[in-house]
């Protein structure tokens, strides 16, 4: 089964199951989201991820296989993810994007989908030229809601940044967490399912362009 991320859109939201579909947790704050009904949730994610890809750009990452979804990411600016608000340890730090939430499928997990879209992501947000990536984890043990598991976000390579008994805030460094350009490259690799041949050992250095990144909107 080959495996590869694409880009979040809206047609990728039509195709959740619920309730990833009208899962708002982030997108709107507790009082605006306890308003609507499970469809009017729905078109509400719709309208946001329209509006952010419109007027940020891209905001997830969806894993697939044989055209099948396996799990999805969503991350922005702390700005577009009001929820994140009535959080203890908010607001994120003011240099990183927020990754909201990944989401496996039950089928498809234990077969690293999670680190997977993480890859995904920060392979996004460094080609874009942001520096750091921030979440909130929860450290109740719990393995449901719209907060994960501090255990996980550890296991993909964020550290503590800001500490607390249930939810504390978690930050991934980009450039140390992909810190040489073949790094770069393999990750990006991982997100457009391109397979790279593999180097050719050489005497001396072989000329040819490095690609860098790009900045924000790049």
């Amino acid at each position: 089964m080959s495996r590869k991320t694409v880009r979040l859109t809206v047609d990728h939201l039509q195709e959740m199951a619920e309730p990833q579909r009208s899962c708002v947790y982030w997108q709107l704050t507790p009082v605006d989201a306890g308003r609507l009904d499970a469809e009017e949730r729905a078109v509400e994610k719709e309208r946001w991820v329209s509006a952010v890809l419109r007027e940020w750009g891209s905001c997830g990452r969806v894993a697939m296989a044989d055209g099948r979804q396996l799990g999805h990411a969503i991350y922005a600016p702390a700005s577009w993810l009001p929820g994140a608000a009535s959080l203890p340890t908010s607001p994120s730090t003011p240099d990183a994007v927020v990754l909201a939430s990944v989401y496996v499928e039950p089928f498809a997990r234990g077969g690293g989908i999670g680190r997977l879209l993480v890859q995904g992501v920060a392979a996004d947000l460094v080609e874009r030229g942001f520096t750091a990536v921030e979440t909130y984890g929860d450290t109740r043990g719990r393995t449901s809601g719209c907060v994960l598991p501090s255990d996980f976000w550890g296991s993909v390579g964020f550290k503590t940044q800001r500490a607390h008994a249930t939810t504390p805030r978690m930050r991934m460094e980009l450039r140390s967490a992909i810190s040489w350009k073949d790094e770069v490259e393999l990750a990006l690799e991982k997100v457009w399912g391109v397979v790279r041949p593999a180097k050719q050992k050489a005497a001396r250095p072989i000329g040819g362009s490095v690609r860098t990144a790009s900045k924000p909107g790049g």
